[in-house]
Parts: structure tokens; sequence; C-alpha cells
């Protein structure tokens, strides 16, 4: 039986942005797959809306996203992830840490509102940068599903 893959989106706030990356993952793989998408919220109410939208499972807070980035083969969500005290206070320095240090894939979604500016021409939407994040993990899991 192949390897177990283990997405992780990480949002916060009220979630629309994991739940807008999680909806179109589901779209994509189906759940006998063999991936699980695993919402992980800085708070209640991100991770209930990724879960309603179509994620296996889902946890809450610092020590759920710590434990759960190590075993994630690719995380996903908006930059502000790896940002100390980013999503308002939400993103406590050690998630940062712990998402930036794993060894997982990190595909981060480009948004200016956490203190980071991308030097690069970031004319298209959030919703086009989430698109380009799906495809990237699709290739991903073109390259490492049946392994």
């Amino acid at each position: 039986m192949a390897k177990e893959i283990w997405i992780s989106v990480i949002d916060g706030q009220g979630g629309g942005i994991g739940r807008s990356i999680v909806g179109k993952l589901r779209k994509q793989i189906p759940k006998d797959s063999g991936v699980v998408i695993c919402a992980l919220g800085t708070n209640s109410t991100a991770t209930n809306n990724m879960i309603k939208s179509g994620a296996d499972i889902g946890a809450t807070g610092q020590n759920a996203i710590v434990r759960t980035t190590k075993q994630s083969d690719i995380i996903l969500g908006p930059m502000a992830i790896v940002a100390a005290n980013s999503m308002l206070g939400e993103l406590t320095p050690a998630m940062a840490f712990a998402v930036s240090s794993c060894d997982a894939q990190k595909i981060l979604i480009p948004m200016n509102r956490c203190g980071i500016t991308i030097a690069a021409d970031l004319e298209g939407t959030v919703d086009t940068y989430i698109d380009y994040g799906i495809n990237l993990v699709m290739e991903y899991l073109n390259q490492n599903l049946d392994q």
C-alpha cells in the first residue's frame, strides 16, 4: 500500500482563505485517494469553516499546529503562516517556527496584509494564487503518490 500523504491547510481569523483552499483541493482529490486533507485553524471558527469545505479532519490552536506540521507532507496557507504574530496576533511565534522549520513542502498564498511585501508584480486575485497553489499540490501528488 502506498504511503498516505498529509496536506495541512492552515488559516486563522474567519478561515476564508483556508475554506477556499480546502474546497478546491476536495474537488480534485477524492476521499479514498490516500491523501488526508487536514484543517488547522488558529481558532475554532477557521477550523470549522475548513471542515465544512471538505477537510477530512481538523484541529485548532498552537499545539495542534506545532504537532501536525511535523507529519505533514504539504502545508498550504496564506503567507502569514510563517510570520510570527501575524493574523492580528493569532499566529504565534511557535506556530510560525513550526511551519517554517518543518520538512513539509510549503505552498504560501501571497497576501500583503501580514507586514511582508513580495518584491514582484502581483496583479492577480487571491483566487488566482489559490488556483496556482492547488496546481502545485497536484504536481506534488502526481510525483509522490504510489511510490
